[in-house]
């Protein structure tokens, strides 16, 4: 049995929670928007052809931020397509995912779902085919009082008051090379301030976003961040960071330590950020944006980049539909301790996405809607992450994979919220076989008593690849009751690869 022994102390805090933290992520891509959120034939459709079971698992979930349209999807979409009566929207092909566009879902349509479900959100422009004067005109629609050709417009298409969104994404990956406009450093980086610049002119209380690099293995990873910046520091807030995780073969440990290298990109991105600061002389610090990230099965995706090779063109097509196992929920509880370890910099971040593509939710056409196992640690972690991120100190066993080494069998961060007097502490067990003893002083915050706790494994009859595919619910956090609190410390007995959270009482 390995053994985790750390501390919890409230005098010990990186940051407090960011709220945008727990983002979600809906793009005109396969199903997720057609079938997954807009079915207007559904027996569950609103009059505005929501699903409204997805609606309440949505809710559930509760997503703080959702990104909008776009992903790659963006990059040659014409945001005036999805306004106005249906009947008179014209259908596009989308050359990012070689499918058919129809536009009965657009820009009124996707604010009026972020309105039912509470959420904030995240606009995209399009830095691919088109540039500034289609930003200014997105921005001066969707946010201008009125009195003016473009918010009167709004207006008349049925939205009296402004939208008012706040965080805009100045296009999307446009390092990589299968982005439809594709641009180097340089070209992006003068696109955006000039962009930016302008947006500003039409609204001044908007937060801005800059590409970073598409993942950390691009070729100009670091470089791109530098380069960008330096054109465009003064006008944006975030640079923006994107990860996906997946299992190669059977090489399962090295998966399970993906975090470390997440971790590795979010602290390599803020060096090149404050550098890109310090050389400029500036005292504005520029955040990250973690705006795509998930585990993603990009091996079983035919196709050289995002477009799928020898399909026909077709509307919503099933893309990217991969079924979740405890394996993906346990890597995916890693990776939100990454974001909230890294909190004081990390401030907004987006699980990509919301349903069907690499979804939280499945859906089916006509059919039901459910949660996958990557949905429980999100929404827990959402719902319990309150107050300060604490610095866990302390250390567990270590092992090596083929592709890391060193990395801690137990991987666990916490939450401190002084003013309800409880904490969160979020835990996962790396080990495939065996459990891990878990010891935690509590003293530092006062703990007195587990108010709940749970834990998601492998129960009776299933092995680390199960799903809810099949049976909607068959893998979910259960009670956890192998635990103790005396004396100010916590022990506990960690299932092999499991997600466990406590919930904790504090006296202070």
């Amino acid at each position: 049995m390995s053994v985790a022994r750390l501390v919890l102390d409230a005098a010990y805090a990186v940051a407090p929670v960011p709220r945008r933290l727990f983002g979600s992520f809906v793009e005109h891509l396969g199903r997720c928007v057609y079938t997954g959120i807009y079915e207007p034939d559904h027996p569950s459709a609103d009059a505005d052809g929501l699903r409204t079971d997805v609606l309440e698992l949505t809710r559930e979930l509760g997503p703080t931020v959702v990104r909008y349209p776009g992903g790659n999807f963006v990059s040659n979409y014409r945001w005036e397509d999805g306004i106005g009566p249906r009947d008179q929207r014209p259908t596009r092909l989308d050359l990012a995912w070689h499918s058919i566009e129809t536009n009965q879902f657009g820009l009124h349509d996707f604010l009026s779902w972020t309105k039912k479900i509470g959420t904030e959100p995240m606009m995209a422009v399009n830095l691919g085919t088109r540039g500034l004067q289609e930003a200014c005109d997105l921005i001066e629609y969707a946010n201008h009082p009125g009195g003016t050709s473009l918010s009167d417009r709004r207006i008349a298409n049925g939205a009296a008051d402004p939208f008012g969104v706040k965080l805009w994404c100045l296009g999307n990956e446009m390092d990589g090379p299968w982005q439809v406009g594709h641009k180097t450093a340089t070209e992006y980086g003068r696109l955006a301030n000039e962009t930016g610049k302008a947006m500003r002119l039409v609204d001044g209380d908007i937060e801005l976003v800059a590409c970073g690099s598409s993942n950390s293995s691009m070729p100009t990873f670091g470089a791109w961040e530098s380069e960008v910046l330096e054109h465009c520091y003064d006008t944006v807030d975030y640079i923006s960071l994107h990860a996906y995780y997946e299992e190669d073969g059977d090489d399962a440990l090295s998966f399970l330590a993906s975090a470390v290298n997440m971790d590795r990109f979010i602290e390599s991105v803020v060096a090149t950020a404050d550098a890109a600061r310090a050389r400029l002389g500036r005292q504005k610090r520029i955040n990250l944006s973690f705006d795509e990230w998930n585990v993603w099965y990009t091996r079983r995706f035919s196709g050289d980049g995002p477009q799928p090779a020898g399909i026909p063109w077709e509307k919503h097509p099933r893309l990217i539909e991969d079924d979740y196992t405890v394996t993906d929920a346990v890597v995916v509880g890693t990776l939100l301790n990454s974001l909230l370890r890294h909190g004081d910099r990390v401030t907004v971040a987006c699980q990509a996405q919301l349903v069907n593509v690499i979804g939280l939710l499945r859906s089916e056409p006509s059919g039901e809607a459910w949660k996958q196992t990557i949905a429980y640690p999100f929404e827990q972690v959402r719902r319990l992450a309150r107050g300060q991120i604490l610095q866990v100190v302390g250390a567990s066993d270590l092992f090596d994979s083929a592709t890391y080494t060193d990395v801690p069998l137990v991987d666990a961060t916490a939450t401190y919220d002084a003013e309800s007097g409880r904490a969160a502490l979020f835990v996962a067990n790396r080990s495939l076989t065996e459990t891990a003893r878990l010891e935690v002083d509590l003293r530092g915050i006062g703990g007195t008593s587990v108010l709940a706790a749970t834990t998601l494994h492998a129960g009776a009859g299933q092995d680390r690849h199960a799903t809810n595919a099949v049976q909607h619910d068959a893998v979910v956090p259960v009670r956890f009751d192998d635990h103790t609190v005396r004396g100010g410390r916590l022990t506990a007995t960690l299932p092999a690869l499991s997600w466990t959270v406590f919930e904790l009482h504090t006296s202070r």
